[in-house]
């Protein structure tokens, strides 16, 4: 059996254990010598093995401390791993700015004019099927599928369905880009223009300037959730201590 074969079947004997309770939430996996031992087959497909039950979210491998098991109910109902705002943001600035870079040199000008077209939603110029959000995302996955490169789409797309399916991401994204519209078709018309160029330097850095702005709308947000919660707090203190003083 190859070495690629005998990690997904290790993969799959450690999601039996975790699921059956052998190894519970929170619990450190075994050592890679004695999970080696154990089933029989090298430290390198125990490794291998981990990673990819990292990859779909069973388990954390830190760093000069082991493998723990994750507990399911901090997991979406999709099976996306559940990663704040910013960290998503910061890998759709990475990704998405290295499509946009590659997209430059090989996109069609009939994907060209399907992209003005959805910026043209989004700006509420024309009316369709798409709603202005809907017409964002496409705009994004389109920049990747004109990548040719299936594997880049896979991710982009992937990051899209975070952004859209885990409800506490929709929320915080909803309320930072209802502010700013104008500035997001700017910003998309920047990107189209650099592509139009065929300017792959230029398009990497309209893609991450639309993410810069983003996170710093995502941190005003979160400012201001911050401080009317400090507002709620003191109000409620207050509401207590007048309450204590009419009793006494």
């Amino acid at each position: 059996m190859t070495e690629k074969r005998l990690y997904h079947t290790v993969a799959n004997k450690l999601l039996e254990l975790i699921d059956s309770g052998v190894f519970p939430p929170g619990s450190r996996l075994p050592g890679e010598r004695e999970l080696a031992k154990r089933f029989g087959v090298s430290r390198v497909s125990i490794r291998e093995a981990e990673i990819a039950l990292q990859a779909q979210g069973r388990v954390e491998i830190k760093v000069g401390s082991g493998v723990y098991v994750l507990d399911q109910s901090l997991l979406p109902v999709f099976g996306l791993p559940k990663v704040g705002p910013f960290e998503l943001t910061e890998a759709r600035a990475l990704y998405e700015g290295e499509s946009a870079a590659l997209a430059a040199s090989m996109i069609t000008d009939q994907e060209l004019e399907y992209l003005q077209n959805m910026i043209d939603v989004m700006k509420g110029d024309v009316t369709g099927d798409l709603t202005p959000e809907e017409a964002d995302a496409e705009f994004h996955l389109t920049i990747a599928r004109s990548t040719k490169n299936h594997a880049i789409l896979f991710v982009v797309d992937s990051l899209w369905k975070m952004r859209t399916e885990a409800a506490q991401l929709q929320t915080v994204y909803e309320k930072a880009c209802a502010k700013d519209n104008t500035d997001r078709e700017d910003e998309h018309e920047a990107i189209l223009d650099a592509l139009r160029n065929r300017d792959s330097a230029g398009a990497r850095l309209a893609m991450r300037a639309h993410f810069s702005r983003l996170i710093n709308a995502l941190l005003k947000e979160s400012e201001e959730q911050a401080y009317k919660e400090v507002q709620r707090k003191a109000l409620e203190s207050r509401s207590r201590y007048t309450l204590s003083q009419q009793l006494l």
